[in-house]
């Protein structure tokens, strides 16, 4: 029988920030929710993306979602394999508590459903449940609560509708400064389960029948079979698949690609490095685009090349770095007044909005490029290719952010993989004259690369006026530059290996004179980014060092951040990181071929 229980919980005290390391990742398309190993739902944007958070609690606003057992217990969990549905497990004094959770896949554009199944698995189970939601991080509070006769909650919170079944014997305790609390106490026998289902959405949910757990929960199964591949040829299949599934719910209808599903977790404790990355980042499409034209699966890619295509056609030589995946403007940053994430801060927006990033230009015709090698390359795909080569002839030689969005300069990564993605879309050129017209301007902006941006020791360096080295020089190469044997090509992999690597692990550029991992974490995209360097070189075995190395780098639930803190063997930055999932796939598909290159 479940009985209510009434005392309101503190969440701050009862349910504090965890090591990045320990939350798994839920997500629909539309939106997604980092679950903690208390069972607690800290982080959800409603009704997308980059919406305000109802569960701010990670970033330390008001509002969460948990299902936790009673007493003391290990907690533990995986994700079903080829999906972003997690089962939560718990080893407790009396037996084992598993709960099950997901956002029903695909999701809806102004709807959401986050399903949850509570299961005492062998032995009788007490659980306790508290549903706290806070519109706006936790600035709007719940509103308006209602039961009905069945027992089904509904409420608003800000401008949204909620709709709450299973929690029907559940109190509501109401708060002026932190608005409603529901709090549920669930007595379950052994072998029992209980569903809870939430509803949030930007309409009137009287409107919408009343979801069936088993119904939702079968639709949810079957749409992630049908989304997630075998990946068969690939290595490391499971960790293959598990990316997929990380990019595919990190994908909206749209075809945007979120770069994460965070904001503002830290890459270095109190250093500033702290940003809201819930939009889509061009660069980043581009990356999982090519990632899965890797692994020979199209829908991914086809989705990339529709919003890519489709931001070209709009903003011409103008294309910002990033979007709201639909499209729109990234806002401007802002500080939320909250006390942020430990060691991080409460940022929102970002100010790559305003930014210039040659770059991206190339990555998108080398994503082009990839899909006309699968024959995916439409009539519209092919006139966005032609506005980018457009862009780069006529701003290559302005100072542009480049891919770490820094101070403007003639980054040479800039030039150097606009020149790759030229000569890889020439090749697929619709006729001679453009054919010609693109291998020239790429010999062009080479020739005056190299005039300008070589080393004396004969490898590239980061820009005519820094004669550093940077992991982003490594990419170009990779992506057809220049042939595997070039002087440049193989002095630059081995200056870097020998000036920013460590033990397998990768840096992208010397900050100062501090110790490589004390100025930042090693860069997992970087590490994957120079296996696939070994590869095109025929060092098999470099290769699938580099890559077991930096595949082990994840969380308990393999989910991966931008950075991985080696002396303290931590994930930092936001999560999940999506281009570090599609590098992973990328190295994945790409060490399995018989033949480097």
């Amino acid at each position: 029988m479940n009985k209510p229980h009434t005392r309101e919980i503190d969440e701050h005290d009862a349910y504090p920030p965890q090591a990045l390391h320990d939350y798994a990742f839920l997500a629909d398309g539309e939106r997604g929710a980092l679950v903690g190993p208390r069972g607690e739902i800290g982080w959800l944007c409603a009704p997308r993306w980059h919406s305000g958070a109802v569960f701010s609690a990670l970033i330390g606003g008001a509002g969460l979602y948990a299902v936790t057992p009673r007493g003391r217990f290990v907690p533990g969990g995986h994700y079903e394999e080829g999906s972003l549905v997690w089962r939560g497990r718990w080893v407790t004094e009396d037996g084992i508590v598993e709960c099950r959770d997901a956002l029903a896949y695909p999701g809806e554009r102004d709807r959401l459903v986050l399903l949850r199944r509570v299961w005492a698995t062998e032995a009788p189970a007490r659980v306790r449940v508290v549903l706290h939601p806070l519109a706006e991080y936790g600035t709007q509070p719940l509103r308006e609560a209602h039961r009905d006769d069945e027992g089904v909650w509904t409420a608003r919170i800000g401008d949204l509708y909620l709709r709450w079944t299973g929690g029907g014997d559940a109190s509501l305790t109401e708060s002026p400064s932190t608005g409603g609390q529901f709090t549920l106490d669930l007595a379950l026998d052994a072998g029992q389960r209980h569903d809870l289902v939430l509803e949030l959405g930007e309409s009137p949910l009287s409107d919408v029948p009343l979801p069936v757990a088993s119904t939702a929960w079968t639709r949810t199964e079957r749409a992630w079979s049908d989304a997630v591949p075998a990946l068969d040829d690939t290595v490391a299949v499971r960790d293959a698949r598990q990316a997929y599934a990380v990019l595919r719910g990190m994908t909206s209808a749209t075809g945007g690609m979120v770069a994460a599903a965070t904001t503002s977790l830290p890459e270095r404790a109190e250093e500033g490095r702290n940003y809201d990355y819930r939009y889509a980042w061009i660069r980043d499409q581009c990356f999982a685009g090519q990632a899965v034209a890797a692994a020979g699966q199209l829908p991914l890619l086809d989705e990339a090349v529709q919003f890519v295509g489709a931001r070209l056609h709009e903003d011409g030589p103008k294309l910002r770095p990033a979007y709201t995946v639909d499209g729109g403007p990234v806002p401007d940053q802002r500080t939320l007044q909250l006390p942020g994430y430990p060691g991080g801060f409460d940022r929102i927006g970002n100010q790559a909005n305003r930014q210039f990033q040659l770059d991206v230009f190339g990555e998108a015709l080398l994503l082009f490029s990839a899909a006309a090698r699968q024959d995916r390359l439409d009539r519209d795909a092919l006139r966005a290719a032609e506005i980018a080569v457009s862009a780069i002839a006529a701003r290559w030689s302005e100072p542009d952010a480049g891919i770490w969005e820094l101070d403007e300069r003639a980054w040479t990564h800039s030039r150097l993989i606009c020149v790759a993605g030229l000569r890889r879309i020439a090749h697929v050129a619709p006729d001679a004259a453009r054919r010609r017209e693109w291998t020239e301007l790429s010999d062009t902006i080479l020739t005056h690369t190299a005039a300008h941006a070589t080393h004396p020791d004969g490898h590239w360096q980061r820009a005519p006026d820094d004669t550093g080295l940077d992991a982003a020089l490594l990419l170009p190469p990779v992506r057809g530059l220049l042939p595997a044997d070039d002087r440049r090509t193989r002095a630059t992999l081995r200056a870097y290996t020998e000036n920013l690597t460590q033990d397998y692990c990768a840096y992208r550029f010397r900050h100062d004179e501090r110790p490589l991992e004390e100025a930042e974490g090693a860069f997992l995209l970087c590490g994957f980014v120079t296996a696939l360097a070994e590869h095109q070189q025929g060092r098999e075995v470099e290769a699938f060092r580099w890559f077991e190395r930096n595949r082990q780098a994840c969380g308990a639930a393999g989910l991966y951040s931008e950075e991985y803190d080696i002396a303290q063997r931590q994930l930092r930055g936001n999560l999940p990181q999506a281009f570090v999932h599609a590098l992973l796939l990328e190295t994945a598909a790409t060490l399995a071929r018989d033949t480097p290159g």
